[in-house]
C-alpha cells in the first residue's frame, strides 16, 4: 500500500492528465465526449491496473504508462461501442483492431474509423497505440509474453464485437464463439468464460512479467494459464454482478442473468473464488496475487449499489464468509467510500 499511494496512484494521475490534453483537443465533439467520459467515469480501472507496477518499481516508468495507454484505449472503444452509432461488427472488428496494434510493436497504424461516421480524432487513438508500442518495446522479456498478450487481447476484441452487435443476434454469436473454445474451459459456463475475456488483469499481469530479465517462456504460458480464466472471470463476473439492477432496466447484457437462479450465481462465483486462489498460489509472490483477488472482492461488494439489491447483498456476506482479509478490505473500501460521500 505504500508504493500503492506513494508511486502508483500519483503517476497514474500524471498520465492521464498528458492524455486527456490530448483528448480535450479532439475535433469530432462525439469522439471527443466518449474519451473524456470514458477517463471522468473509469480512472479507477486505470488506477487498479496500475498496481502491477508495484511488483516492478524500477520499470514502473514503462510499466505505468503501458498500462493506462492500453486501458485507456480499452475505456475509450467500450465507450464508442456502448453508445455507439453503429451496429456493424466489421466497424466494432476494425476499431479493436487499435489494440492488436498496441500490443505489437512493429504494426502498423491503421484507420480504426474507417467504417464509422466519426472519424476525425485529430490522432488521439494513433497517440495511444504508438504510446503502447515504444512501451513494450522497452520491456526486456517481451518477445517471450507477446504471444500470450495477443491471445488475450484477441479474445477481448472478439467480445467487444459480440456483446455490441443488435441485440437479437448477441447471443447466438456468442454461444458459436463459445464452441469453439468449450473444450479447453470445460469446468466453466459459457458466460463465465465469455467474462473471463473481458478482463485486462491477465494483460497487465504479462506486461509486469516481461519487465524482468530472461523470464522464460514455461513461466510466461504458466502466468496466462494461471489468470486466465479464474482470476480474469472473477473480476468481470463481479462487475456484472453489481450491476444487474441497472442493466435488466437498461436492457443490456449481463453475464449473470443466464443462471437458473440466484443461488446457482453466487455457488458459481464463490467455485470461481475458490479456484482463483488455489491458482495463484503457483505463482511467485503469490501473496500480492491473493491480495489482488481479496482487493477485488472488497472492491466490488462495498460498492453502494450492492445495497439496494438485497440477493447481491446476501452474496456479498456469502462471498466474504470465508476469509478475513475480504473483510478487512471490505471494511476500509465501505469507510473511504462514505468518506468520499461526506
Amino acid at each position: 500500500m505504500h508504493r500503492v499511494y506513494k508511486y502508483i496512484l500519483p503517476e497514474v494521475n500524471i498520465e492521464l492528465r498528458k492524455l486527456r490534453r490530448i483528448a480535450e483537443q479532439i475535433p469530432d465533439p462525439e469522439l471527443r465526449t466518449q474519451a473524456l467520459q470514458s477517463m471522468d467515469s473509469k480512472k479507477f480501472h486505470c488506477q487498479g491496473g496500475a498496481i502491477y507496477a508495484a511488483m516492478n518499481l524500477d520499470q514502473r516508468y514503462v510499466l505505468i504508462p503501458l498500462i493506462v495507454a492500453l486501458q485507456t484505449i480499452s475505456d475509450y472503444l467500450d465507450n464508442l461501442c456502448d453508445r455507439s452509432t453503429s451496429l456493424d461488427p466489421d466497424d466494432f472488428r476494425l476499431l479493436h483492431q487499435s489494440m492488436l496494434d498496441a500490443i505489437n510493436p512493429t504494426a502498423p497504424m491503421q484507420d480504426y474509423y474507417a467504417l464509422r461516421t466519426e472519424r476525425n480524432d485529430g490522432g488521439y487513438l494513433h497517440h495511444l497505440v504508438n504510446l503502447c508500442q515504444h512501451c513494450v518495446s522497452m520491456l526486456p522479456s517481451y518477445s517471450i509474453v507477446e504471444p500470450y498478450v495477443a491471445e488475450l487481447v484477441g479474445l477481448y476484441s472478439d467480445l467487444q464485437v459480440y456483446k455490441h452487435i443488435r441485440q437479437d443476434l448477441r447471443e447466438e454469436r456468442l454461444l458459436t464463439w463459445w464452441d469453439k473454445h468449450a473444450k479447453r474451459y470445460s469446468n466453466l459456463y459459457w458466460n463465465e468464460f465469455a467474462a473471463a475475456t473481458g478482463s485486462t488483469l491477465g494483460m497487465f499481469m504479462l506486461f509486469t512479467a516481461a519487465s524482468e530479465e530472461n523470464l522464460s517462456p514455461e513461466d510466461a504460458e504458466a502466468i496466462k494459464n494461471i489468470y486466465f480464466p479464474h482470476v480474469c472471470s472473477l473480476h468481470i463476473m463481479l462487475d456484472y454482478l453489481i450491476d444487474q439492477e441497472e442493466d435488466l432496466a437498461g436492457g443490456d447484457l449481463n453475464f449473470c442473468h443466464y443462471y437458473d437462479n440466484q443461488h446457482q450465481l453466487v455457488e458459481r462465483i464463490v467455485t470461481i473464488v475458490n479456484r482463483a486462489r488455489e491458482d495463484v498460489k503457483r505463482l511467485p509472490a503469490s501473496g500480492f496475487h491473493r491480495l489482488i483477488i481479496e482487493g477485488l472482492l472488497a472492491l466490488y461488494l462495498s460498492d453502494p449499489k450492492v445495497r439496494t439489491q438485497s440477493d447481491v447483498k446476501a452474496a456479498s456476506r456469502k462471498l466474504m464468509k470465508k476469509s478475513p482479509l475480504t473483510r478487512l478490505f471490505f471494511w476500509i473500501n465501505s469507510v473511504w467510500i462514505r468518506r468520499l460521500q461526506v
